[in-house]
């Protein structure tokens, strides 16, 4: 049995991604924080399992932790072959206006969480030659207003991503995906207009692109420390 664990897994790209998971036979232990009935209708499809909670509040992250550690999915398992950081908060906010309390969310969402979930869990991804994929943002390189907040922490996974890749190696592999402009319902199409008509392949990314993006890193053996664009060509404009 192939066990995975997906933060942020209820709604939107993290859905999609148990979705493709469960069909392809895995079972997954999703984590959410509010989204509780859109998580237990996605594991109705397969076997899987729900842990819940804010992963910006210190004693619910390492309960979280704790659960998926000694989930008997994972004994039953024998470990955990691939974790998904999926989590992540958004919002556009002047720099001059961010609070110490909002950086620090954002930092513990998309920097903290991850950090310390795959410290916890490196034994069990060890203990089946696991993998570990992240999600960063193509705008890691990008001077954007009122993103400062955003793409700064987003940075700082991309970075972590490639500490860990040879940090952990030879036994897990860590890689990252930077999704583009991807539309998760029809009233987004408006707000990403405009970047749009900069998208090489003429089209904004589905959440089932991100989707097929992981279950290619999770099946390739020989690679570690990359950071896939699933971005329509966006970043080389």
């Amino acid at each position: 049995m192939r066990v995975a664990v997906v933060t942020g897994g209820a709604r939107r790209i993290g859905a999609a991604i148990v979705n493709s998971l469960i069909d392809d036979g895995w079972a997954v232990i999703v984590h959410c924080n509010r989204s509780l009935t859109q998580a237990r209708q996605l594991i109705q499809r397969g076997r899987g399992a729900i842990v819940s909670g804010d992963l910006s509040n210190d004693d619910d992250l390492f309960r979280i932790i704790e659960e998926i550690h000694d989930h008997d999915l994972v004994t039953e398992a024998g470990g955990i072959d691939l974790l998904i950081h999926n989590a992540s908060i958004y919002n556009q906010e002047d720099f001059s206006t961010v609070t110490p309390q909002e950086l620090r969310r954002f930092s513990s969402i998309h920097l903290d969480a991850p950090f310390f979930i795959t410290q916890g869990l490196v034994p069990k991804l060890k203990a089946k030659n696991g993998c570990v994929i992240g999600m960063v943002d193509t705008s890691w390189n990008h001077a954007w207003k009122e993103l400062a907040h955003y793409t700064s922490t987003k940075a700082a996974l991309r970075q972590l991503i490639i500490n860990l890749a040879g940090e952990l190696a030879p036994d897990i592999r860590v890689n990252g995906i930077a999704p583009g402009a991807i539309l998760a319902a029809a009233w987004e199409k408006e707000r990403f207009e405009e970047v749009l008509k900069r998208v090489p392949l003429g089209r904004a990314g589905k959440p089932e692109d991100i989707a097929q993006a992981v279950k290619f890193l999770s099946e390739a053996e020989y690679i570690t420390g990359f950071i896939l664009p699933v971005d329509g060509g966006w970043s080389l404009t």
